[in-house]
């Protein structure tokens, strides 16, 4: 099994990245550029990724009151994931995000999936940014 983590602190309230981070029509514009989720019946979801061409059953679940997602396969035991906001203080919040690889033929490897992960918190960011200065 294989566990990767970041984290990152941004000048936003909780629930607006929490906002921008869980609305399913919008996670293409945070996640890897790579991947494409279409909702289901939620929490059922499919994962659309670009350089397999593959489609993978999945769940994603937001827990507004814990400011939490919670994704991952549906059919196998592959990844899951996790994002949380938490308060900082002084109109910041820290997103951290977890990724578990419990199949290793999963696992892009430790590169790929850090760089996946700070590019993801930069694109969230960004999007919080640019949703917050057009005024929500």
């Amino acid at each position: 099994m294989s566990e990767y983590e970041r984290s990152r602190t941004m000048p936003a309230l909780p629930e607006h990245i929490f906002d921008q981070a869980s609305q399913v029509r919008r996670l293409d514009s945070w996640l890897p550029s790579e991947l494409h989720v279409k909702a289901e019946d939620l929490p059922a979801v499919t994962v659309h990724e670009d350089t397999t061409g593959e489609d993978a059953a999945a769940l994603f679940r937001a827990q507004p009151e814990r400011l939490r997602l919670e994704w991952g396969t549906r059919d196998s035991h592959g990844y899951a994931g996790w994002l949380q906001v938490v308060d900082a203080g002084s109109g910041s919040s820290e997103v951290t995000v977890h990724l578990s690889f419990f199949d290793e033929r999963h696992d892009p490897g430790a590169d790929t999936v850090r760089s996946a992960l700070e590019d993801s918190l930069a694109r969230l960011e960004e999007q919080v940014r640019l949703r917050v200065d057009n005024g929500g």
